[in-house]
């Protein structure tokens, strides 16, 4: 707009609807005051001029609406009544309910296998301070700012980023986030209820070499063995081998010049998990058939997902308070046993010892700050729809302090859980903690499995533990399938209606299933580290936590925001989590973030040596770019779509865009002044 057309501008007829207003009024919408807009505040309302839609809403020249226009000047924010604005959201019944279904969404498989893994081959004890640094400086604020926004907005992630209209845009990647999480994160349960249902026998099918689908390599027991009966005599004893748990077999001891192919052995806990479970094909190119029983597994965890959430926060709330405890009383017993067996304080010993000479390699600070993210669960988007079933008035400052120390604690302990049962299986066998532990799936599905078969009472360990990963994996399911569909039904308000709900719910759940088959495939475990690996991957989650701290630190401002949380909480929070959004949480996300794509290496799936051909790290990065490209696409789009100077579109995307509900809150709130 230029400078002739802004000094034509009429005057914008600022309306307050009875409702709005402090005094008592007559029952039709009143001019509460006229007068002409500032510089700054003309290109908002260039669309008046133009009768374009606002935000969804026909606007008169004189700046008026059917239902109203609220402009606050002083505060630099619109408010935009509309059909929707008095519809109040349903909220959590319960006092507990956002604690454990947060506590239920971020505790998850994660924090079984991938914490103490990490902590394991990164200096075991010190790699705990790089962790709670971490979590201090960046993992603990932005938790916090992300459930903040959701209750004061009560709204989901798409709709939440009305307080800055810029960075809408971080709504729509953190949706693709989501969606691909929850296509791929349920197939790890359907891996544990296989398990579950396998366990339900005298003898555990991956304790005995004798199964049709081991094979002549196949080895029970002890990792050190003789050669094959098919060699000669004189080869037996002129070596033996070792062989470890991913198959690679190594040459001890070596009389005279032998030479001759060397024939890799496989534990049967291997071998169950890639023949038995897997029918693991040679690579992400041979894809093969669907495994019909992983099939039905994955079709029985979204049965379970779909009938927890269908009824919205009053069917979720009664599940999440048996799904979030039930791992702790798992745990506990688990840690039990596993500190009564023989060895198990090696194992303990091997995760706690403190190696300091890692805190010198910057890896391992970046495995913190990444491990932070997955396991606080932020820049998904659930954590917003969580604390959008909040009240008002919900202290959710205390809730966030608890939520994230129970969640580092879990994974800490969890980690003494594994390695009791690792030092175990290290005695029996008579070999090093440190020949057992491998990374991700592979713990989970065969060491910590193997080890149980050497129990005592081996179905019934069996059977507690998967039983835990189930309650582990399915509310963090739930939950994040929660966390989609709260974004969607807050663009299309129909979907709230009862059975619109359940119908809508029911065909996300059969949509996500029938993409997640390609995950039961032979070869759907590649494609399932393609999406773990790109998909919700750490920089992708470091991407959007830095632009999350720029939108509120920056563009709507730090301390607006500790004002808002001031109305909402009743106090005034210790000024830390400020400091962090506008200083400290970028810096380190930015510094990660630059690091790990310096230090990117082409993806291999270690449990057999497969390393991924070029085009399917193509295809991952695509997954990842989906989401990251929201950010800055979306600003350019609405960028060009302005009118008048650069400066002048700026300043109208930075306006928020507040509706009836949220300033009638405002003027509700007893004993704080409101900021109008």
């Amino acid at each position: 707009m230029d400078h002739k057309k802004r000094e034509s501008l009429p005057l914008v007829n600022l309306i307050v609807p009875d409702r709005l207003q402090r005094r008592p009024s007559d029952s039709s919408p009143r001019i509460h005051r006229q007068e002409s807009l500032s510089p700054d505040y003309e290109i908002a309302f260039a669309a008046v001029l133009e009768k374009e839609e606002l935000n969804g809403i026909a606007v008169g020249l004189n700046g008026a609406t059917t239902d109203g226009l609220v402009v606050t000047v002083k505060d630099k924010r619109k408010s935009l009544s509309h059909p929707n604005a008095d519809y109040e959201r349903e909220s959590w019944p319960g006092k507990w309910d956002f604690l454990m279904a947060c506590l239920g969404y971020a505790v998850g498989f994660g924090n079984v296998w991938r914490f103490p893994s990490l902590a394991y081959k990164n200096g075991g004890g010190a790699f705990l301070i790089p962790f709670f640094l971490c979590s201090f400086l960046a993992g603990i604020p932005v938790f916090f700012l992300e459930v903040a926004m959701g209750q004061f907005m009560s709204e989901g992630t798409l709709t939440v980023w009305r307080m800055i209209p810029l960075f809408k845009g971080i709504g729509y990647g953190t949706v693709v986030i989501v969606t691909l999480l929850n296509i791929y994160y349920i197939i790890i349960l359907a891996w544990v209820f296989f398990y579950l249902f396998s366990s339900l026998t005298s003898e555990l099918p991956w304790s005995t070499c004798g199964n049709y689908w081991n094979t002549a390599q196949c080895v029970v027991g002890r990792n050190t063995s003789q050669l094959e009966e098919t060699h000669s005599p004189e080869t037996q004893e002129a070596f033996t081998l070792s062989t470890d748990l991913s198959g690679t077999t190594t040459l001890l001891h070596l009389v005279g010049n032998v030479t001759l192919p060397m024939l890799p052995k496989v534990d049967a806990a291997a071998e169950f998990w890639r023949n038995r479970v897997l029918k693991l094909s040679s690579g992400i190119d041979t894809m093969g058939d669907v495994v019909w029983e992983l099939a039905l597994c994955l079709l029985l965890s979204w049965i379970l997902c779909y009938f927890i959430i269908w009824k919205g926060t009053q069917s979720s709330s009664k599940v999440v308070y048996v799904t979030a405890t039930a791992p702790y009383i798992m745990l506990f017993i688990l840690f039990i046993r596993g500190v009564t067996l023989p060895g198990a304080i090696n194992g303990i010993i091997y995760y706690v010892y403190p190696d300091f000479t890692r805190l010198a390699d910057s890896k391992v600070w970046m495995d913190a700050g990444t491990q932070i993210f997955f396991s606080y669960a932020i820049c998904t988007s659930t954590i917003v729809a969580m604390g959008s079933y909040n009240k008002f008035h919900h202290n959710c400052y205390r809730d966030c302090l608890i939520l994230c120390t129970v969640n580092s604690f879990t994974s800490f302990f969890a980690g003494f859980v594994i390695f009791a049962v690792l030092g175990f299986m290290a005695h029996e066998q008579g070999v090093d903690v440190k020949d057992l532990a491998l990374d991700g799936p592979g713990l989970t599905f065969i060491v910590y499995p193997k080890a149980i078969a050497q129990m005592p009472l081996a179905p019934l360990w069996s059977v507690l533990f998967f039983v835990m990963l189930v309650t582990l994996g399915i509310d963090s399911e739930f939950v994040g399938v929660e966390g989609f569909v709260t974004a969607i039904s807050d663009i299309y308000p129909q979907l709230r209606r009862k059975n619109v709900r359940e119908f809508f719910i029911a065909c996300v759940c059969f949509v996500y299933f029938l993409i997640g088959l390609i995950m039961v495939t032979n070869g759907g475990m590649f494609v399932f580290q393609l999406f773990d690996n790109y998909s919700a991957s750490g920089p992708t989650l470091l991407w959007f936590c830095f632009f999350e701290c720029i939108a509120i630190g920056y563009a709507y401002g730090a301390d607006k925001f500790y004002d808002d949380i001031e109305l909402m909480i009743g106090y005034r929070i210790n000024p830390w989590c400020k400091w962090c959004w506008k200083y400290i949480s970028p810096v380190v996300c930015a510094g990660i973030f630059i690091f790990s794509l310096v230090t990117w290496a082409p993806m291999e799936y270690s449990d057999i040596n497969y390393i991924f051909p070029a085009w399917s790290e193509g295809l991952g990065w695509m997954m990842a770019l989906a989401s990251m490209l929201c950010v800055p696409g979306y600003i350019i789009v609405k960028v060009l779509q302005g009118h008048g100077s650069l400066k002048q579109r700026l300043t109208h995307l930075l306006v928020p865009e507040f509706n009836d509900r949220h300033m009638r809150r405002r003027q509700e709130t007893p004993g704080v002044a409101t900021k109008l």
